[in-house]
């Protein structure tokens, strides 16, 4: 249990410290990769972004919700092979339900307060992923994984 603790607790900070992830979709012509701005709920269970409706991501999680997210620490030095983290987060995206929205924005604004204009907007689908499954790695090669249940 411990060890799950600390595991969670990793993730967390991992997290905490990046503003930005790459999200991968999977649409017609194959994968599709882009930077968001993100936010993780303290439980890890939800990973928060918001994205144009008129967005080819957008409509490659329409047609498929299935989603992956990469957040890492890296610093484009040598030492990252030894010092940097990366978590892989495996789920399903779909739009923040109305009753969830208020506190959910407001978890998401805290970290990134230049988006409330964005996330106000109806052009703005303001999304979640129901996370399934987490990935970390470090060392470059040290991987764990860590399932969310709900």
């Amino acid at each position: 249990m411990k060890d799950i603790l600390r595991l969670k607790e990793t993730v967390r900070k991992l997290l905490a410290g990046q503003r930005l992830a790459v999200l991968a979709t999977h649409g017609q012509t194959g994968p599709y990769a882009n930077l968001v701005a993100f936010a993780a709920t303290d439980d890890l269970k939800h990973v928060l972004f918001a994205t144009g409706r008129s967005t080819r991501k957008f409509a490659n999680m329409e047609a498929d919700a299935r989603v992956a997210l990469l957040v890492d620490n890296r610093a484009n030095e040598e030492s990252d092979f030894q010092e940097a983290s990366a978590a892989t987060i495996m789920g399903r995206a779909e739009p923040v339900p109305e009753a969830a929205k208020g506190a959910l924005a407001q978890l998401y604004l805290r970290k990134h307060p230049s988006m409330r204009e964005f996330i106000a907007s109806p052009a703005c689908a303001f999304l979640r992923v129901n996370v399934e499954t987490y990935y970390l790695v470090t060392r470059f090669q040290d991987v764990v994984e860590l399932r969310i249940s709900e």
